[in-house]
């Protein structure tokens, strides 16, 4: 079993750094809320996922985030609801920890602060979701496909919001790219434990990273047009992205091909929620997707 602190002083030494002298077991705390914030978010996925294409299955259309919760108010539905309201909150909370404690040991430099922003903003964004999931709970309506375009009317209202949207929107599109750039890239290997179920479908994962970044790159891109006409009323999360593909030429079955990944991606945070590694709380014996495959290739 290849060692996971030997292969980081390997790969980078500034992680080796930070890694050299660490005990495990000091972090051990926070694996629990990694599994429970990828869990929940893999649960928003799949029920947006699967909302949609039993809509598009019943001549419907695709349903954005807080369509989705809406339809699962009462009963199951409920208990649904009340796991991604946890999830969500799990997973925010476990950016934000990763971020302070630097549980990725990316470091203080310039490029290690930037991930570690981008954490603190991927949190964010999820507890945003939680927020509208819990509005389901207590039986308010998440307001839609259309009510983050009626935020970003009211914020280009304001002086500098057309430039703030513009640059939300572009720095949505770099999200997008580096999801694409990690699929084509297979960087995911590198944080999850090597086994024979991440072995075996490692094309399921790909799949599902590479279709959250199509998601996004289209919502990143969306936005920044409504900077641009100064309306957000095509703007938004992944209804207008729906929307949006389902006015292309063979738009419904672009939205159901998205469905179908976003449902990979659902996966892949279930994976992640198993065998995903936090370099600070790994031990010794670890060994990546990426070494494994790696080796494996080079045995070949």
């Amino acid at each position: 079993m290849a060692d996971f602190r030997r292969l980081s002083i390997d790969s980078d030494s500034t992680r080796a750094d930070i890694l050299r002298n660490l005990d495990p077991e000091d972090f051990a705390w926070a694996v629990p809320i990694m599994r429970a914030g990828y869990a929940g978010r893999g649960l928003v996925y799949l029920v947006v996922a699967g909302v949609s294409l039993w809509s598009i299955s019943q001549g419907g259309e695709a349903e954005g985030t807080s369509q989705a919760l809406d339809k699962l108010q009462g009963g199951l539905g409920f208990a649904v609801v009340g796991l991604i309201v946890l999830g969500m909150l799990a997973y925010a909370v476990w950016r934000a920890v990763d971020s302070f404690w630097d549980l990725e040991a990316y470091g203080t430099d310039a490029k290690g602060l930037v991930a570690r922003a981008g954490m603190v903003a991927t949190g964010t964004a999820h507890f945003g979701i939680g927020v509208l999931a819990l509005a389901v709970l207590i039986g308010r309506s998440g307001g839609g496909g259309g009510g983050m375009g009626e935020m970003l009317d009211r914020v280009m209202q304001a002086p500098g919001g057309r430039v703030a949207v513009g640059v939300a929107g572009l720095l949505t599109i770099a999200a997008g790219i580096y999801y694409l750039h990690k699929a084509f890239t297979e960087g995911y290997r590198d944080h999850l434990c090597a086994n024979r179920f991440t072995t075996h479908f490692n094309i399921g994962l790909k799949a599902g990273v590479a279709a959250q970044g199509v998601a996004v790159t289209i919502i990143g891109v969306l936005i920044a047009y409504a900077a641009l006409t100064a309306t957000g009323e095509e703007a938004g999360g992944m209804g207008s992205a729906f929307e949006w593909l389902h006015a292309q030429a063979y738009g419904r079955v672009l939205v159901a091909g998205l469905c179908f990944g976003l449902l990979a991606f659902a996966f892949f945070c279930f994976v992640n929620a198993a065998y995903r590694i936090i370099p600070k709380a790994a031990g010794d014996d670890i060994e990546t997707l990426a070494a494994k495959l790696t080796a494996k290739a080079r045995g070949a």
